[in-house]
């Protein structure tokens, strides 16, 4: 399969490449750039790293990603879906421990792709993606209104939880700063409004501009990035995080987290993009891209990446079609950095939660939100709530582990309630004179029909088979059953058993392939009798019969 193959799309995207198209790549590689560099500099705020973090990320994953990726467009670069998870490392373990998180998730994520794992993101249900994909925007939002409203904390103020963010807030509303608010309100205003006047110029871009001349030239009193960090425009150099196998030990949860979410972000942005321009990504590839690509920003100072839907979008709508425009991405973001670095030093605050604000509001998905609860089955909206509850009150590691696990159990529930043995129901002809299609069955013998699955959460309702004193066989239709697991094989031994004590013959009627096989291995099959399985329920009967 063409999707499977472990080459960079790179390199097929380059046969029969003309200058016209570079043109288009080029002019849609430096619109990307224009659109991640705010967004690059407020997501590592959010991140809790400062804002060269964020462009070390864009340039270095960036360029990485996009030319060992599996996609044609795909755009990588810091995202939302780090943020709150970046700075609960940063604020417990430092920039070393993130450097180490995400090390180990680039190593997990090319073994994904080197096993072709990429097909079994597909497992993880829909219902949860939503959830915490909402929960993390809410938490960035709840993040920024200490800069959206100008708020001062007094020193050692804990805010890494979102519920000590919350806690913040109320006790710090009284330092509230008015010259702070107009500024965010005017920067959000333009953000909501320019699209409808220019939709080639982000709108992020205009608001740092406006947001940076207001403050300078009005005198006004609010935070700048340079009053709260170091502004530094120097390249990013490389440099190994000491680790020891403790180090590992305490940063592998974090890491695996980093993985499974950079995995699932990157294959969901990848096919989004497929639908977009009518192409195929290739899922293992991408995973190892994103995996090289992690431990290079980890390297250089970065911050986790993954693909970044709403720049990826971005480049198609402006003529993107190879890898080239994400390489030429990250190349005008080198220059961005050496040259205009200083002038972050002079972006607002307020203006920084603005843009943050209409991530969250992008991202946060109420309207699919919103149809889930009226319109999904009653398990998957308890998933859906408690992955979203617990993503805002907890954080996201502890969100997928219980959203994965109560959508199994529920999973299994209502396979269960599907999973079906009946006893067949006996006339006698005298009562139902209309029964001629109804099948003849001596006294001596009782028919249970089971279907569906027959798997650990249904097994004991074979248990519950029963027989009369006079039953002599005992007829098994299994012809609905497409699986059986070891639980279950348990159970139908144990009626074995029953059966033997009774003096009863178990006869077996169309046992499918699965259920056959599990037999076969477990011995069961000797120890019923071959003679005892039929392909249908006549010879079944006929043979129940005879005994």
């Amino acid at each position: 399969m063409e999707n499977e193959k472990l080459k960079p799309m790179l390199f097929t995207a380059l046969k029969g490449y003309n200058g016209k198209q570079f043109a288009t790549d080029l002019v849609a590689g430096i619109i990307v750039a224009i659109i991640a560099l705010p967004l690059s500099i407020a997501l590592a705020l959010a991140s809790g790293v400062g804002p060269q973090e964020g462009l070390y990320t864009a340039i270095v994953a960036g360029f990485i990603i996009s030319f060992l990726g599996g996609s044609r467009v795909q755009i990588a670069g810091p995202t939302a879906a780090f943020a709150t998870i970046v700075a609960g490392i940063v604020a417990t373990k430092g920039m070393d421990g993130l450097a180490l998180a995400t090390i180990f998730a680039g190593v997990l994520l090319i073994l994904m792709g080197v096993f072709k794992l990429g097909s079994l993101i597909k497992f993880i249900p829909y219902t949860i993606t939503t959830g915490f994909t909402a929960g993390i925007a809410v938490t960035i939002a709840i993040g920024q209104v200490k800069d959206f409203l100008g708020l001062t904390y007094p020193a050692g103020t804990a805010t890494v939880e979102t519920v000590d963010k919350v806690e913040a807030i109320v006790k710090n509303i009284g330092t509230f700063n008015c010259q702070a608010l107009l500024v965010g309100l005017l920067c959000l205003a333009i953000q909501i409004v320019w699209p409808k006047v220019n939709q080639k110029i982000p709108g992020s871009l205009i608001a740092v501009i406006v947001g940076i001349l207001i403050v300078k030239f009005g005198g006004l009193h609010v935070n700048t990035i340079g009053d709260l960090y170091e502004i530094s425009g120097k390249l990013p150099t490389p440099h190994m995080p000491a680790f020891s196998f403790k180090t590992i030990q305490s940063v592998a949860g974090d890491g695996f987290t980093i993985a499974i979410l950079a995995a699932i972000e990157s294959l969901l942005s990848c096919v989004v993009a497929d639908s977009m321009i009518d192409s195929k990504h290739r899922s293992n590839m991408e995973l190892v891209a994103q995996g090289v690509g992690n431990i290079g920003s980890a390297l250089f100072g970065g911050i986790p990446a993954t693909g970044a839907i709403a720049r990826t979008a971005a480049n198609i709508k402006n003529g993107g079609r190879t890898p080239i425009a994400g390489m030429v991405h990250a190349i005008c973001l080198v220059l961005v950095l050496v040259i205009l670095m200083p002038l972050a030093a002079l972006i607002p605050m307020p203006t920084i939660a603005s843009i943050l604000f209409m991530v969250a509001y992008n991202m946060c998905q109420y309207k699919t939100f919103v149809h889930l609860c009226k319109t999904a089955p009653k398990s998957d909206i308890i998933v859906l709530v408690t992955t979203f509850v617990l993503t805002v009150v907890f954080d996201l590691v502890v969100a997928i582990e219980v959203g994965m696990v109560a959508a199994c159990v529920l999973f299994m529930k209502r396979m269960s309630e599907e999973s079906r043995v009946r006893g067949w129901k006996y006339f006698d002809p005298e009562d139902d004179p209309d029964g001629t299609e109804l099948k003849d069955i001596p006294k001596h013998v009782r028919v249970y029909e089971i279907s569906g699955p027959m798997f650990f959460g249904d097994a004991e309702q074979i248990a519950e088979i029963s027989f009369k004193d006079f039953t002599r066989a005992l007829v098994i239709r299994m012809r609905g059953v497409p699986a059986i697991d070891a639980t279950a094989m348990h159970s139908l031994e144990q009626l074995y058993d029953r059966c033997k004590k009774n003096n009863v013959q178990l006869v077996f009627s169309h046992v499918n392939e699965q259920p056959m096989n599990t037999m076969e291995k477990d011995g069961f099959v000797d120890l019923v009798g071959r003679e005892n399985f039929k392909p249908h329920i006549e010879d079944a009967l006929k043979r129940a019969s005879e005994i």
